[in-house]
């Protein structure tokens, strides 16, 4: 393919008809073809105001940018594109709340104290993709490196919705007895800000995130996100960082669906987690079934929220998060783990869950118990 020919294609592309125009991701099947181009494109920008709005993705060898109805792609085997889907975080209702001053019900759930004299999750790193996270939270102040801010990378990953900042907090909170205090508080919160102040993002930036955390040694992602539509994009993304050896926890959703889940959490390479409540059971908003790999608690969690206040939320994203603290624990202890080793450890070591029709295959985190398999595998 001709470089020059597909970049003047795509100057008409982004500049033409934009009432009429979709975000879009295109993708080259040859890496020395893609090659080429991000160096023709990068050459181009001066010249072509309109070729800044496209963003290259190295990780998958492709492009986003808004692209008329109008203007169909050249004909050429060798490149193919689908939109970028809108993808939103997984969370229900939100109310204030104060912290109790102790160890959060899912926290004491999981049995993460019970760990914390053989592992605090100290030097592992955890990539949160999500809405940024608030810098100035006293729990969180010595849990947080700098991370990205994709949507602005001028400045720092400030959260501005509130949803990052509480999947920060379950997962390294460390502010006992004042605060409170996190599934795994000696780990490192990464924050990667592809959402929005509204929680919502494109397919492209949570590939863009995905790229830092890999670029960047990242040990474990953590995706309180979903979409309800397959992306092939996004799939190569993960599968790229599963081979990179990084671990992916991806919450299934809060529709109450037996049969199917949302993406990313529905691709192999992830750990899928869905939510229980105090009772142990599996929360009614919860998606379930056999897709899911794990349950954790996610129903009424209290975790930090913006301007150093608290909150309380419900959604699979917040069973995500115990999920995450827990594999860092994890790790911290056993750092030579694949995200295989990793999903078996977790299935293998389960609490049984509660109620007459839950199966009888998956179950909820017990962190205790999968230190113990870890040990008995390294044996």
């Amino acid at each position: 393919m001709d470089s020059t020919a597909f970049l003047r294609w795509l100057d008409t592309a982004t500049t033409e008809n934009q009432l009429h125009a979709r975000q879009r991701i295109i993708h080259f099947e040859n890496p020395a073809e893609y090659q080429r181009f991000a160096l023709a494109l990068s050459e181009s920008v001066k010249s072509s105001p309109s070729l800044a709005t496209v963003k290259p993705m190295p990780l998958i060898q492709a492009v986003s940018c808004r692209i008329s109805d109008a203007e169909p792609l050249p004909d050429c085997r060798s490149i193919w594109m689908e939109e970028d889907c809108p993808v939103n975080v997984h969370s229900t209702v939100k109310k204030h709340a104060q912290p109790g001053g102790g160890i959060p019900w899912g926290v004491q759930q999981v049995k993460a104290p019970s760990a914390w004299s053989r592992t605090t999750g100290h030097r592992i790193k955890i990539g949160v993709i999500d809405t940024g996270v608030d810098f100035n939270h006293p729990d969180l102040r010595n849990s947080l490196n700098r991370g990205i801010n994709l949507l602005n990378r001028s400045e720092l990953p400030h959260d501005d919705n509130g949803h990052g900042t509480h999947i920060a907090g379950t997962i390294a909170a460390a502010n006992q007895p004042k605060g409170m205090i996190g599934v795994a508080p000696r780990a490192t919160i990464c924050p990667v800000k592809a959402f929005d102040q509204n929680g919502s993002a494109y397919v492209s930036d949570i590939i863009l995130g995905i790229d830092w955390c890999v670029r960047n040694r990242i040990h474990i992602i953590n995706m309180s996100f979903g979409m309800k539509s397959r992306s092939k994009s996004l799939l190569n993304a993960v599968t790229n960082a599963y081979n990179a050896g990084v671990i992916i926890v991806a919450s299934s959703g809060n529709d109450g669906r037996r049969k199917a889940i949302d993406y990313p959490a529905r691709y192999p390479q992830t750990i899928s987690v869905g939510a229980t409540n105090k009772l142990r059971r599996i929360a009614l908003f919860s998606n379930r079934g056999s897709h899911i790999d794990i349950y954790a608690p996610g129903d009424k969690i209290i975790s930090a929220w913006l301007r150093g206040k608290y909150n309380e939320m419900s959604g699979t994203s917040m069973a995500t998060s115990h999920v995450s603290g827990a594999i860092a624990l994890l790790l911290a202890k056993n750092p030579g783990l694949t995200p295989y080793e990793i999903k078996a450890i977790l299935k293998r070591s389960m609490q049984p869950l509660r109620g007459s029709k839950t199966p009888r295959s998956t179950g909820e985190l017990d962190i205790m118990k999968m230190l113990k398999a870890a040990d008995n595998e390294a044996r």
